[in-house]
């Protein structure tokens, strides 16, 4: 058979493949070696992959056939088998175009083979095969000619089926082009975690070409990342195969490099048709503008959060200083890392005209100090409790007298004298790292009564405008409570000082009797006023004991109690009988409008060793005497003074040297948290030593019987009998 009839006449025009290189186009032997020879085994330093599996030139089911000059099929590889259906035995030693090619196509192929045989260069193509079925297959051929040592030539045909070759072309252009028009940043790293693809889309992300990615890590390509974690994530999916997905990083790039930013990637490993790792896939896209949407949702709720908490914090008591210092640990350190809490000294004393002051300098009183943490800038604020007085170049002056926050972002070495109280604490707040300022009024019903300052040294951030409107809402929250509790101790001192002014200071000695007494106010403002106790001289050296509480409190209370107690004093120095008296009293009381007391008197006769008490609605005196326990008195109880109408009764008990009557209000036994009774066993057991001085036994019930928030005020009156002679002249 001639060369000419190797191929077949009717194929398509030549056009140039991705393998139309150079092999083979030249003619010389030894261009890609012949089977068997030793020149194409891998060289001793190469790296082999003994691993098998399907690969990439399995998909495609390439067919290598080698035809010798007269174009005869010398080679026929399994794979022609799989694609042409003829066994190497049908195929070896026979004419190509015998086999392959129908005769309406050989005119145009056997000019190729010509042209491929005469060394005119390889060839490219696709033409209908015939398989060995009879069914034709369009194939795509590429064809070489080949020389071995001895100057033979040959010409060597590799073959794929055109349809499973058109696929996998269509799949990867398609896949270059989705990684090369995606939105999303997509790379490629090797084994090594080095670059070897990186599309446009993450070129704009790292602001760097895919040059300046290839053939580097992570690290080495971008430093400002946190490579290492980056890193440390690819090696476990390398090692696992398992993805992370939706992995949270945040950095600066090329790109921006003056900006945070923040990026979700997802890893995945990827592996070739035999399931060996080829590297790792990265996805990168931006959430920088999500991010920082998130992060001003989550503040927002973080504000919310401390303003609710505020509500709940701040204002626990009454107490000016309490309510001070509960700001100031609302503030720190969600808000700031130093708070001061100042109020107006004049707000204090009273000495104030309405709105804010006008006065080129103003005097504060400090109230809280909180810090984050022990720092110079705490020993730079006003010490808690002192006045200071700062002229208009302070800030917190200014804040005052404007009634406005003033806002100092970034504190100056200048305006560090404006900030700091003096030369000295200036000096602290800088060796502080004090950086940001903010001084927020307090107002409280419209009026300016104080100032609370925040210091940022520790938190990077400057104070903003958002901080300034968190501050001002707590602020206007706690000035409220702050000024609600100046109210109160101002009422409680009024309450007081009336109440003092109407108990007796230094009750006259009596005849036969040793005399102990104590008032001790209530906690609370407001529940300051209603107990008195009295001692009041009666002719023949008699002596009328009384303690009474007027329901109610405060000012009102205080003032009802002086006239009952005035009221009861007139009454009993006319020598009327303690059950006359409280008849008398209670009249009194009804006259008073909607007021209630209770009350217990009991007058002594040191010559007769007896006394006559009479209570109305009061709790029972107790009695102690040397060698027997304490009792309490079992005496007809009567009815509360103001009720009206109900008569009293007056008991005579006798007296002997050293016994003892307690008489008391109820905030010394009532509670909230224990039984009435449990409490007066209480109380009569602390009076098992009638020989312990009376003043000792005064400390020692309130010590014992009293609690720090208790909120009623308590009259306590403990008389003493002892022989007429060893009473003590004035």
């Amino acid at each position: 058979m001639s060369t000419a009839e190797a191929f077949p006449a009717d194929a398509e025009p030549a056009r140039p493949g991705p393998s139309s290189g150079s092999s083979g186009s030249s003619g010389s032997s030894g261009s890609s070696g012949s089977p068997g020879d030793p020149s194409s085994e891998p060289s001793a330093g190469a790296s082999v992959d003994p691993a098998t599996g399907p690969g990439l030139l399995d998909v495609l089911g390439v067919a290598a056939v080698l035809l010798d000059a007269e174009g005869r099929i010398a080679l026929w590889s399994p794979q022609a088998e799989e694609l042409f259906g003829y066994t190497a035995d049908d195929a070896l030693g026979r004419y190509a175009a015998e086999l392959l090619v129908d005769e309406e196509h050989l005119g145009v192929v056997l000019s190729l083979f010509e042209k491929v045989m005469a060394g005119g260069g390889p060839w490219a193509g696709a033409f209908p095969v015939r398989h060995k079925d009879g069914s034709t297959r369009p194939t795509e051929f590429r064809n070489m000619r080949l020389e071995d040592r001895e100057g033979s030539l040959y010409a060597l045909g590799i073959a794929s089926d055109q349809a499973t070759l058109r696929r996998v072309e269509r799949d990867l252009a398609l896949s270059m082009r989705l990684v090369a028009q995606s939105p999303i940043g997509l790379a490629v790293l090797d084994p090594e975690l080095r670059y070897v693809l990186v599309n446009p889309a993450l070129e704009r992300i790292n602001g760097l070409p895919a040059t300046r990615h290839i053939g580097r890590r992570v690290h080495e390509a971008l430093p400002r990342l946190d490579a290492a974690s980056i890193e440390a994530a690819m090696r476990e999916v390398l090692a696992t195969g398992r993805p992370q997905l939706d992995r949270f990083i945040t950095g600066r790039t090329p790109a921006d490099p003056d900006r945070d930013h923040a990026w979700s990637i997802s890893l995945y490993r990827l592996d070739d048709p035999a399931g060996r790792p080829l590297g790792v896939a990265v996805s990168v896209v931006d959430v920088t503008e999500q991010h920082k949407t998130s992060m001003a949702v989550a503040l927002a709720r973080q504000r919310l959060a401390l303003i609710a908490d505020a509500s709940v914090r701040i204002g626990t008591t009454l107490d000016l200083w309490v309510t001070a210092r509960e700001l100031g640990e609302v503030a720190v350190p969600q808000l700031a890392d130093l708070a001061t809490i100042d109020v107006l000294d004049a707000i204090l004393t009273g000495d104030h005209p309405p709105g804010a002051p006008t006065d080129e300098t103003v005097r504060f009183r400090a109230l809280a100090v909180k810090a984050a943490r022990s720092t110079p800038a705490t020993r730079a604020a006003d010490p808690v409790g002192s006045i200071a007085r700062y002229d208009a170049t302070r800030v917190v002056t200014q804040c005052v007298q404007s009634a406005r926050p003033v806002l100092v972002a970034h504190v100056t070495a200048d305006e560090m004298g404006s900030v700091a109280r003096d030369a000295t604490a200036a000096t602290l707040l800088v060796e502080a790292g004090l950086h940001s300022y903010l001084a927020v009024p307090l107002i409280a019903r419209g009026e300016v009564i104080g100032a609370m300052g925040l210091q940022r040294t520790d938190n990077p951030l400057p104070f903003d405008q958002d901080d300034v409107l968190l501050a001002s809402e707590l602020a206007a929250r706690a000035a409220v409570c702050i000024d609600n509790a100046r109210w109160y101790q101002k009422q409680r001192h009024a309450a007081l000082t009336l109440q003092r002014h109407l108990l007796p200071h230094h009750p006259t000695p009596t005849p036969g009797l040793e005399i102990a007494y104590r008032y001790q106010p209530a906690a609370a403002a407001g529940e300051v006023g209603g107990d008195w106790f009295d001692v009041i001289p009666l002719p023949d050296d008699k002596t009328a004991l009384v303690v009474g509480d007027v329901m109610g409190s405060g000012i009102n209370a205080a003032a009802t109690m002086g006239q009952l107690r005035t009221a009861a004093r007139t009454l009993a120095e006319l020598d009327l009988d303690p059950a006359a008296v409280l008849t008398r009293l209670d009249h009194t009381t009804t006259g008073l409008g909607h007021t209630m007391a209770t009350c217990v008197i009991a007058v002594y006769d040191p010559h007769r060793n007896q006394c006559r008490i009479a209570t109305a609605g009061h709790l029972p005196p107790v009695r102690t005497s040397p060698g027997r326990p304490p009792e309490l008195l079992d005496l007809p109880t009567g009815a509360p003074l103001g009720v009206g109408g109900v008569p009293f009764e007056a008991t005579a008990l006798d007296l002997g040297v050293g016994d003892q009557l307690v008489l008391y209000t109820d905030g010394l036994v009532e509670t909230r948290d224990e039984d009435i009774d449990v409490r007066m066993h209480v109380l009569t057991a602390l009076l098992d030593d009638p020989g312990r001085p009376l003043e000792e036994t005064c400390d020692l019930l309130l010590d014992e019987l009293r609690q720090p928030d208790d909120r009623d005020d308590v009259a306590l009156l403990i008389a003493r009998t002892r022989p007429v002679s060893e009473t003590p002249r004035e």
